[in-house]
């Protein structure tokens, strides 16, 4: 505010191929939300001969469908012009989409949050939920941050989250959990409501998990930082959060948040905290 990398056949097919659409004519290249593909929960062989649960005797998810958000796209810095476009965000107008930070050795945002988000959707479909990705990989543009939130929506979320790491000054690390606040003229009372539940759980599993400790800098000290100014969560009518893994300006987050062994535990702290929420 992932790379991509070598899966199963399976895996790859249950994923998908996105169809891509134009932002606005010629713009190219915005990821159309109807192009997003469902992950459904893995048959019992699967699950009984195959990869083994994330958690040994973990609760299921089967008929929970929960919508991953991975922030940003890798092609977004190359379609200025598509992510600039200003889109209704509820309670105003704001761009698209934006290209994200990175590390100051260069791994980007974007790919950060698509790897994790690739390996939560395999913990999560493992525990039997059906997952919905808001982009099919890590090449395209977008989609923008309405549609992002349309998708949830469409798909009757019961639960949405969105990944991202900040771009923060070098001496301000750990992270957050951003959520919805009242939006005057937008009945999302009781989506606040739920997003904070959803806030909490993501929260306590996400500081178990990995030991990372909360941002120094945002969410008034709890990790918790309301804002009425981001289109994903100000238009999501299902329960939806933005967490801020770390600070990729802070050597310190860098570092971790750049190691895919770290990130496997960012991905297992994340579903535990769905499945806190969803239990």
């Amino acid at each position: 505010m992932g790379i991509r990398r070598c899966r199963s056949a399976a895996v790859v097919l249950a994923l998908g191929v996105a169809a891509l659409t134009a932002c606005d004519g010629g713009d190219g290249g915005v990821e159309d939300s109807r192009s997003s593909r469902a992950v459904p929960p893995p048959t019992a062989a699967t699950q009984d001969g195959g990869s083994p649960r994330a958690t040994e005797g973990a609760p299921g998810l089967r008929g929970k469908t929960i919508v991953i958000d991975p922030g940003h796209n890798g092609g977004n810095a190359r379609n200025p012009r598509a992510i600039n476009r200003q889109v209704d965000v509820g309670n105003g107008k704001k761009a698209c989409d934006t290209t994200g930070t990175s590390t100051n050795a260069g791994y980007p945002e974007h790919a950060f949050a698509w790897d994790v988000a690739f390996r939560l959707r395999e913990i999560l479909a493992e525990r039997g939920a059906r997952v919905v990705l808001t982009r099919s990989d890590d090449k395209g543009v977008g989609p923008c941050v309405d549609r992002r939130a349309e998708i949830g929506n469409r798909e009757k979320a019961d639960a949405a989250i969105s990944i991202h790491a900040d771009g923060a000054g070098p001496g301000q690390h750990g992270f957050h959990v951003i959520e919805p606040a009242l939006i005057r003229g937008v009945n999302n009372a009781t989506v606040v409501e739920e997003s904070h539940r959803l806030a909490l759980a993501v929260r306590d599993a996400f500081a178990k998990g990995t030991g990372l400790p909360y941002s120094n800098y945002r969410g008034g000290g709890d990790a918790i930082d309301r804002r009425d100014d981001l289109g994903g969560l100000n238009l999501s009518k299902v329960p939806k959060v933005f967490i801020e893994c770390g600070n990729m300006r802070n050597s310190g987050d860098a570092g971790k948040l750049s190691n895919a062994a770290f990130r496997k535990r960012i991905a297992q702290s994340l579903a535990q905290g769905l499945q806190n929420y969803l239990s």
